[in-house]
């Protein structure tokens, strides 16, 4: 059984398919039709909802994309949707604000705007600041407006979170926490929520035993990539297995030497500890798809996927990064190397899965310098052409150390090998990078696609290089080119 909050109302539900996406269900369970279907696949927002859960004793507000996200996340949380927002007959602040500023054209993704500044103003009222131009931007980065009316969105959105006021929500947060915390998933009961035998567990040992007792099982963490099998593939999915309501799968933890990662974190948990220890990874994630993938989408998805073109993989690479795999009792430490076998292909075993991420820390070493680069169309919500991450340690200018990964250049995450040998033992200067750049052609060969061609992948990628050389070395040589870019 699932139990959660349709806003105040309490709802449970024993006998929907595991498959059912929060947005099926609205329109088609809930009949709640204001949040829309847009494009089906994480995109454009249109579908943007709200999570409430307790953080402490306040609510943390999550926007999400309702069109990837199943069911089993609603376990024990709130679910607001824009028809919660009016109360008592009054506009709620955000939607007035989008009145006043003339900010809905079509209407059509009007919905998603709303909750997306709905939760931007929800949690900066609660730390009572106004959210900023540059926090605005971010939190709308998902939401696109076929019309191009962003400006008096901004606008709206600005105006709401200067002079937040109290609302329904506020009033009855305490209420609401302490009937989310009565419906909270309990440690060591299992919850089955469907007849085909789709279970949520609570402990990791549960995990492993469910997933080892049936392998053939799907594993939802986010859900992000997973979901686009039933809303772009038309696919049906039974049994599944929802991580979500395990704590274990969602710590984060920093030793002296290792940043470990719960799997089931989700990326947007992982930013700000990765952003103060590597801030170019900060910088990554920041364009990693958009916010409401970030605050579903983990870490132990993204590397299980084994994509080509996902922005983590080649970042871990090039950090040395290992993971924690289990299958029922056994667990095993492997590098993130070794993991990747080919196209879409991993070393997992059946019923064997990741519970964390190992990360070697650099912080210490005043040496080493982590350069990370990601060259897509678009600047905000899109997927790489080529990402390259390079891992050097430089003393008194010559390379001791190198790891250089890059995605979108062969069929795997991969490290440039011949490259790195090149780097080693040589003076970090021009002549040293352009023989290097020479041996990308023994690392990889790209293929070319919708996103680019394989030349452009190659020329990109000798550049990137070149680049981590002159931001490395001059800081008035990297003025100048800034200059021009």
């Amino acid at each position: 059984m699932i139990q959660f909050l349709l806003n105040d109302r309490l709802q449970q539900e024993t006998a929907l398919p595991p498959d059912t996406t929060v947005l099926q269900y609205l329109r088609r369970n809930a009949g709640r039709c204001g949040t829309k279907e847009g494009c089906a696949s994480g995109d454009c927002g249109a579908c943007t909802v709200v999570l409430a859960e307790p953080q402490g004793d306040t609510l943390r507000y999550t926007p999400i994309n309702a069109c990837l996200t199943f069911v089993s996340a609603l376990q024990g949380k709130q679910l607001i949707t824009v028809e919660d927002l009016k109360h008592q007959g009054q506009l709620h602040s955000v939607q007035q604000a989008m009145v006043d500023n003339h900010a809905s054209q079509c209407g059509f993704c009007t919905p998603g705007f709303v909750m997306s500044v709905f939760a931007l103003q929800k949690n900066h009222s609660a730390v009572k600041r106004a959210a900023q131009r540059e926090q605005v931007l971010q939190a709308l980065s998902g939401n696109l407006c076929r019309c191009t009316g962003y400006r008096p969105i901004v606008e709206a959105a600005l105006a709401a979170c200067a002079t937040p006021v109290v609302d329904q929500f506020d009033r009855a947060e305490q209420t609401t926490l302490q009937r989310l915390q009565a419906i909270a998933p309990v440690a060591g009961q299992s919850e089955r929520y469907a007849d085909d035998g789709s279970v949520i567990p609570t402990t990791l040992d549960a995990l492993a035993t469910a997933y080892q007792a049936n392998p053939e099982a799907k594993l939802v963490a986010g859900g992000t990539d997973l979901a686009l099998e039933v809303t772009q593939r038309h696919r049906r999915l039974t049994q599944l297995i929802a991580m979500g309501a395990i704590p274990e799968l969602k710590t984060l933890e920093v030793t002296d030497d290792t940043i470990i990662l719960g799997a089931a974190a989700t990326l947007s948990d992982c930013l700000p500890l990765l952003e103060h220890e590597f801030p170019d990874f900060g910088a990554l994630l920041e364009r990693f798809a958009s916010q409401q993938i970030r605050n579903q989408g983990t870490f132990g998805g993204n590397i299980a996927n084994a994509s080509p073109i996902g922005d983590s993989g080649p970042v871990f690479l090039a950090l040395g990064a290992s993971l924690r795999l289990r299958c029922g009792d056994v667990e095993r430490i492997l590098p993130l190397a070794q993991f990747y076998l080919g196209y879409r292909q991993t070393a997992l075993q059946p019923g064997e899965f990741i519970s964390h991420i190992l990360i070697p820390r650099i912080a210490a070493n005043p040496h080493r310098t982590l350069k990370i680069y990601k060259v897509s169309k678009r600047l905000d919500d899109d997927i790489s052409a080529v990402c390259g991450a390079f891992n050097l340690e430089i003393i008194d200018g010559i390379v001791t150390q190198a790891s250089l990964a890059f995605g979108g250049m062969a069929a795997i995450a991969q490290r440039a090998y011949h490259c790195e040998q090149l780097l080693l033992g040589q003076p970090w200067q021009s002549t040293t990078v352009e023989r290097a750049c020479l041996a990308l052609a023994q690392d990889y060969q790209p293929i070319s696609d919708f996103r680019a061609s394989r030349e452009y992948r190659m020329q990109v990628a000798k550049n990137l290089l070149r680049r981590c050389l002159i931001e490395t070395t001059s800081t008035d040589t990297m003025m100048r080119v800034t200059q021009y870019v």
